[in-house]
């Protein structure tokens, strides 16, 4: 009997002991830095190739006060050690090692935000975006022709090339991916746009479409108004008269626009000066969205040929100059 004890009895419960301890070890909050918090999550990455065993080198690289040698072995007795993915991944307090090998496994990266909003210029985007303290500035110091280079788009003017929109992508991704995947959903909401043109629409290719809607962007935020503002638009294009949008001028004058329009302003002629140029201007001048870009080639059936801001965010709508100037004075002016 004492043999047997020895041989098998003792073993048994030395094993139950050590199954009992691992199985409290796996349910026990993992300890993290004092730093860390559910609003801020300790982020680490496991970058591709790596082995269960690297990866749990890399947790414990990141601050996480656990010996690598016993995670690694919870990655293998748990028989999910090769499902393990790369990625950016955050943990919070109270996270136990089995909590952290099943996100591990599924693959549940980091996510963030990145947001693109209607009516910014390219610049003020991409600046926007380089800015994030979730996106790797992978753009750092490039002019705006070296970034589109960079995305694959040589020669191609950045203006209007990328779609407003809140993308989710993983923390530490690169600007350059989110500006791609904008660029590929604006190719994709311009196409779905201008196949569904009104066939009477003076506009003749996607590219005039999408500059006419980054006018209507800049022209009105209200939505009600935008398919009105593009019929004024779209009735001047046809009939030859000149768009004479103030959001053109100011985009032409660059950085010489002070935040003041003057009347000398609208009779210095750029490519841009659609009062001093018939058609559209050469380019978009801003980044407009599904809204603008819908209005643009579905405009409303009107007479007007003007329009004016009533300062509460609508515009006033008028099919005569005398009629127009009636508005400005009332709504402009004051009188």
């Amino acid at each position: 009997m004492r043999v047997f004890r020895i041989l098998v009895v003792y073993p048994l419960l030395l094993l139950g002991i050590a199954y009992m301890l691992g199985q409290w070890w796996v349910l026990k909050p993992l300890t993290l830095p004092a730093s860390a918090s559910a609003e801020a999550p300790l982020v680490f990455e496991i970058p591709p190739g790596s082995s269960a065993r690297q990866s749990a080198q890399r947790v414990a690289d990141a601050g996480v006060d656990v010996i690598p040698d016993l995670l690694f072995a919870w990655f293998r007795l748990s028989g999910d050690s090769r499902e393990i993915k790369a990625g950016v991944y955050e943990i919070v307090p109270g996270t136990t090692p089995r909590q952290l090998l099943g996100k591990l496994v599924r693959g549940e990266q980091a996510l963030r935000n990145a947001q693109i909003i209607e009516g910014l210029t390219a610049r003020q985007a991409i600046d926007a975006l380089r800015q994030s303290p979730d996106l790797t500035n992978d753009l750092k110091d490039l002019s705006l022709e070296q970034v589109m280079e960079r995305l694959g788009l040589p020669g191609v003017h950045p203006e209007g090339r990328f779609f407003p929109d809140t993308y989710r992508v993983v923390k530490n991704a690169p600007v350059s991916s989110v500006l791609r995947q904008a660029a590929r959903a604006m190719d994709q909401r311009l196409a779905q746009a201008w196949e569904k043109r009104d066939p009477s629409s003076p506009l003749r290719s996607p590219e005039e479409a999408l500059i006419l809607a980054s006018i209507i962007e800049k022209e009105t935020g209200r939505d009600a108004d935008r398919a009105r503002v593009a019929g004024v638009f779209s009735n001047r294009l046809r009939i030859g008269m000149r768009l004479q949008t103030d959001p053109s001028v100011i985009y032409g004058l660059g950085d010489r626009f002070d935040g003041n329009l003057r009347r000398a302003d609208l009779g210095t002629d750029t490519p841009y000066n659609t009062y001093t140029r018939a058609g559209l201007p050469p380019t978009p001048i801003a980044l407009p969205g599904m809204a603008s870009l819908m209005a643009a080639v579905q405009p409303a059936r009107t007479s007007a040929l003007y329009f004016v801001a009533r300062g509460d965010g609508s515009s006033q709508f008028s099919a005569t100059l005398p009629e127009h100037n009636a508005a400005v004075r009332r709504f402009q002016l004051g009188r």
